[in-house]
This record gives structure tokens, C-alpha cells and sequence, in this order.
């Protein structure tokens, strides 16, 4: 038995991975080398780290500073290009979280920047569903220590994470939590507690 679902975003929620390849490179085009191109593709391996290990790897030949520099400019285009041009949340999320919400608390921890979740409401609407969120750009931590702090801050007794990402499995080992594997997401997960294939098949699980 649960008592809430914290949710994961990129895999998980929506894939904002071509919005997002598209305001980088332009970006990044015009700021760091004319010649790059990223796809949705190469977003996708990046998703789920912190930021800086982002940038060291999108710019390694770049000093730390200046990495942060740049992949600071890029969030700040992503952020226009996701509101201007929302992807959309993923195939019966948004019915999932309107029958969860009658439920469950909800939950967002993810290990994007600051601003992105309010992104994420702000283009698809679905803000209402959830309670509280974290993210390491406005704490400071991993996700791990933010979804333990989450679970301290709300009393949570049996939360679960849905994640799509090795990442995440790590983080919810970190954090005591059980895992629900996003099948239709980014990632592979080798033993998780639980897999849905389809965001609908949470309302299965217990």
C-alpha cells in the first residue's frame, strides 16, 4: 500500500528532448562553435545528470566557468522555446494524474535547473496535480537527498518514484524508496520493483 507517487519529468511526464535539441543548438551555434548540432538523441544520454556534468560533457574543452556560463544561456532559451512550443505531456498522463489526484498526493523531484518545473506547468497545464516539488537548482542537492528530503518535509511513509532512468533507480536506492520503472521513457533498468509500459498502468499497480 502507498501513500503518494513522486514523479520524475523528462521520460516520464513528456519528451521535451526536440524543443529542447533545437534551442541549444542554436544557442550554442552562435556562442561556442557554428558547426554543432545536437539531436534528440544525444539530449536524451544527457538527461538525468546534474548540470555541470552536463556541460563538461556538451563543452569539455571549455573552462568549468565558462561551461556553466553556456549551459546557464541554454536553460534560459529552453525555458522561451518550451513555453512558446510545449511539447505536450506524454499519452494519457494527464487522464493517469487526474484519477491519481483524486488518490494520492503528488510529487515532482528532478535533477533539472530552476525554473524548469515551472516550465513544465506553465506548457502543459498540469501543475494542479502535484503538491510540492524539488530540484537540485533550487537546493542545491542530487536527486536522492531531494527525494529524501521531500519524504521528510511531507511525512511520507510509503512513497513510491516513477523514473525512466538508471539515474533514477539510483537515487530512490539512495533515497529508500521503492521504484517504478517508466518503460516507455529514456532509459534501462534491470530489476526494478515495478515496470508500467504506459502511463495508465499505474493505476494498476496496487
Amino acid at each position: 500500500m502507498i501513500d503518494s507517487i513522486i514523479f520524475d519529468i523528462d521520460g516520464t511526464l513528456w519528451d521535451s528532448t526536440y524543443v529542447i535539441a533545437d534551442a541549444w543548438a542554436e544557442l550554442i551555434r552562435e556562442r561556442y562553435r557554428p558547426d554543432v548540432h545536437y539531436t534528440p538523441d544525444d539530449l536524451k544520454a544527457q538527461f538525468g545528470k546534474l548540470l555541470p556534468d552536463i556541460a563538461s560533457s556538451l563543452f569539455p574543452d571549455l573552462p568549468k566557468d565558462e561551461q556553466m556560463s553556456l549551459i546557464d544561456a541554454c536553460c534560459e532559451a529552453e525555458h522561451k522555446a518550451l513555453i512558446c512550443n510545449s511539447p505536450g505531456v506524454f499519452p494519457g498522463i494527464e487522464d493517469t494524474l487526474e484519477k491519481l489526484y483524486q488518490k494520492y498526493p503528488l510529487y515532482i523531484v528532478s535533477n533539472c535547473e530552476a525554473g524548469y518545473i515551472d516550465c513544465l506547468y506553465q506548457a502543459t497545464g498540469i501543475g494542479h496535480f502535484f503538491q510540492d516539488s524539488l530540484c537540485p537548482g533550487d537546493t542545491g542537492m542530487p536527486k536522492g537527498d531531494n527525494i529524501r528530503a521531500l519524504v521528510e518535509k511531507h511525512g511520507l511513509r510509503h512513497p513510491v518514484y516513477v523514473g525512466d532512468t538508471m539515474g533514477d533507480y539510483q537515487a530512490t536506492r539512495e533515497a529508500g524508496v521503492p521504484f517504478v520503472f517508466a518503460a516507455y521513457g529514456f532509459g534501462q533498468v534491470d530489476n526494478p520493483e515495478y515496470v508500467i509500459e504506459k502511463p495508465e498502468d499505474l493505476l494498476n499497480l496496487y
